[in-house]
């Protein structure tokens, strides 16, 4: 009897380890990466950007809130919110509370489809289907129905009175440390909100630093970037697998970008150029699928210096 059943048994432990430490240990295991990305012109000195992303609030997360508060203490010189910041329909108080230390800074934000609209429950092997089909980062999904609308314009507005810049297909500036750092952004591709055609034409010649920021990294939105010669795209949206094998990695990407490129800096190539591109793998989850293996939640302290 035990030669029969002892093996399936023995999967079925494991798995079950698994999951419990998926969704009772990392998922809460926030974690603060740093990367050195060399895209200043020469003489500037270097700047400190935190990015945070897909934070996917719910009431009564106070860990996670705690963490964010704490992030203050790295003293940026700016902030970059790569959006997905609710999953829940109530949790805007409590995202302008968890973010409200890091309002104290220069920041700027762009939506991702989870500020719009509210979680909905779904098969998490729908992803892994939809990749063997081919279909995996196409942008097709039907419209939203029956989906609960987030209240969107209560975390707009919270961001826009504490001096964020809305980057929302429209461009910005920030005054940092003597500098005018130019952004340009977009609405979410993910859910096709993107209008590139409205902040098109490259950098702003007269900025002495430009860079640019999208919630989901599609493709035909890095290709635009990088023609355009932005030296930098900050995203986020991908969640880096969120359910990861160890020493492989992760197995989709929620969109159409490659699995190598799921999180961190990488670069991208288009038009005969080359940019820098840093993707987060945000710090919560979809409330439905509250679980993280071998991809911990995080923020990123970016530290832009000179080119070589």
């Amino acid at each position: 009897m035990r030669a029969r059943y002892g093996v399936p048994l023995g999967i079925a432990a494991v798995g079950a380890a698994g999951l419990a430490y998926a969704a009772g240990f990392e998922v809460r295991s926030f974690r603060l990466r740093r990367v050195t990305v060399p895209v200043l012109p020469a003489g500037m000195r270097p700047l400190r950007v935190l990015q945070v992303s897909d934070i996917h609030m719910v009431s009564g997360q106070r860990k996670k809130q705690r963490w964010l508060q704490s992030l203050a203490g790295l003293r940026p010189d700016f902030v970059i919110n790569t959006g997905d910041n609710l999953s829940d329909t109530e949790g805007v108080p409590e995202t302008l509370d968890a973010l409200g230390p890091l309002m104290e800074f220069p920041g700027a934000y762009v939506f991702g489809s989870n500020d719009y609209y509210g979680p909905k429950l779904r098969n998490p092997g729908r992803y892994l289907v939809e990749r063997i089909s081919g279909r995996h980062g196409l942008n097709g999904n039907a419209p939203a129905v029956d989906v609960p609308r987030n209240p969107w314009e209560e975390l707009r507005d919270g961001f826009d009175a504490a001096g964020w810049v809305n980057l929302t297909n429209t461009r910005g500036d920030l005054k940092v440390a003597g500098y005018d750092i130019a952004l340009t952004g977009l609405d979410d591709p993910h859910i096709k909100r993107d209008r590139y055609a409205e902040v098109t034409g490259g950098p702003r010649e007269d900025a002495d630093f430009s860079m640019a920021v999208v919630h989901a990294p599609y493709l035909r939105v890095l290709d635009a970037f990088t023609a355009d010669r932005y030296p930098l795209i900050l995203a986020g949206h991908t969640h880096g697998g969120q359910l990861c094998i160890p020493f492989y990695g992760a197995l989709v990407t929620n969109c159409d970008i490659d699995t190598d490129r799921v999180k961190g800096l990488s670069t991208h190539k288009a038009g005969g150029h080359r940019s820098y591109l840093h993707v987060s793998a945000g710090c919560g989850t979809n409330r439905y699928t509250p679980v993280r293996f071998a991809c911990p939640p995080e923020a990123t302290l970016l530290t832009l210096v000179p080119r070589d």
